[in-house]
């Protein structure tokens, strides 16, 4: 059995138990377990519940323990929005967290506004409400977030390049992830790069052939990938077997590390705003203790996304207090400064008009043949979020 089906069973299992005692925290959450871009977020999800049941063995927080209650939703925006309802209404969440496509984000937000309950996007892309000036329910812990990652994958094929620049671009087809293509695309003009081609892809696709074939003919010699990893990276395998030679940067998901020393292409670039586990931080052993003693579905290089957003989860329900609701949850975290012990280049900094961070960090990283190893192609870059 893979780790995907193993990971979606034990949760259908876990929720089929009796409800927690009342005096816990509730927690729902819908995700992508399954489906074709669920190994962007099924290891986030699962991490994220290695670090609640850790917080709760340890005492809980304020005395009350923390319920996570997790729907799958395939990645379909109808599974989604049952699931919301579902969590709100019969399990009584008093946060809310997506962890899915961009395309279930508008039935899920309106169902946490009408309950008046926050939503968190954590794993999934974080979308323009947390921005200034800030939606006061909807917040973000994911690195991944629109127009800042464009502008600095950009700037550094800009800064690396020393002949002109031909760039082609790859989304997949759903509504952040074209949008991000369409804002690099004007941002690469901006800068003097020449556009050459732009394919929007669908979940499902099962051959990349034509749409690598349109971008091979345009004759890039850069192409930037903004998407889940399938896409990124089966767009990138395409490309190669047309016999395409070029500069590739994509996004750094989760599955990134893994992926470059698979690949060990030279010539892809993994932008993100994560350290790779490589680095050996403490806080990585910590991650990977937990994920062996748990018997993980997914290697411990994946979950940093999901253990952030159970730093930031923890760290708001400790402000919010004992007697926590959906109202004095929300409060708490427009204040909340969340210290990711390097698994970000600074810390997550909420404030009532930002709901993303107040400073994000980059870092691009490939594989160098000659070390046989993934290096460090740039070091953190810092952008201010206003």
């Amino acid at each position: 059995m893979c780790a995907r089906t193993t990971f979606a069973a034990v949760i259908a299992a876990s929720i089929a138990f009796p409800a927690a005692a009342q005096d816990a925290y509730v927690v729902g959450l819908t995700g992508a377990l399954t489906g074709p871009p669920a190994s962007t977020y099924a290891p986030a999800i699962e991490a994220l519940r290695l670090y609640l049941e850790r917080v709760n063995a340890a005492g809980g927080v304020a005395g009350r323990s923390i319920r996570l209650v997790i729907q799958d939703d395939s990645a379909e925006p109808s599974k989604a929005t049952a699931n919301a309802k579902k969590l709100l209404t019969q399990d009584n969440a008093i946060l809310l967290i997506n962890a899915s496509l961009s395309s279930t984000y508008a039935p899920v937000v309106a169902e946490a506004k009408r309950a008046g309950v926050p939503l968190l996007f954590a794993s999934s892309v974080c979308p323009k409400e947390v921005y200034p000036p800030a939606d006061g329910l909807e917040f973000c812990t994911t690195a991944f977030a629109s127009t800042y990652d464009s502008r600095a994958a950009l700037a550094f094929v800009k800064e690396t390049t020393k002949v002109p620049v031909r760039i082609g671009f790859a989304a997949m087809a759903i509504p952040l992830s074209r949008a991000e293509i369409d804002f690099a695309e004007e941002q690469a003009k901006a800068l003097g790069m020449t556009a050459v081609d732009k394919e929007a892809i669908p979940p499902a696709t099962a051959d990349y052939t034509p749409f690598a074939s349109k971008l091979k003919d345009a004759d890039p010699n850069w192409v930037f990938a903004w998407a889940p990893w399938v896409t990124q990276v089966r767009t990138l395998e395409a490309l190669r077997k047309l016999g395409w030679t070029g500069n590739y940067i994509a996004w750094a998901h989760l599955e990134a590390e893994g992926e470059l020393a698979r690949l060990k292409d030279g010539n892809l670039y993994a932008i993100g705003a994560n350290t790779l586990f490589q680095e050996g931080l403490p806080v990585h052993r910590e991650i990977a203790h937990a994920a062996k003693a748990a018997s993980a579905s997914y290697p411990p290089e994946q979950m940093a996304e999901g253990w952030i957003a159970g730093m930031a989860i923890e760290a708001a329900l400790r402000s919010a207090g004992a007697a926590a609701t959906p109202a004095s949850l929300a409060s708490a975290m427009q204040a909340l400064a969340v210290d990711t012990k390097g698994l970000r280049g600074g810390p997550i900094e909420w404030t009532k008009q930002n709901h993303f961070r107040t400073r994000q960090y980059y870092r691009v990283y490939r594989w160098d043949a000659g070390k046989a190893a993934i290096v460090r192609a740039e070091d953190w870059l810092p952008y201010d979020v206003k």
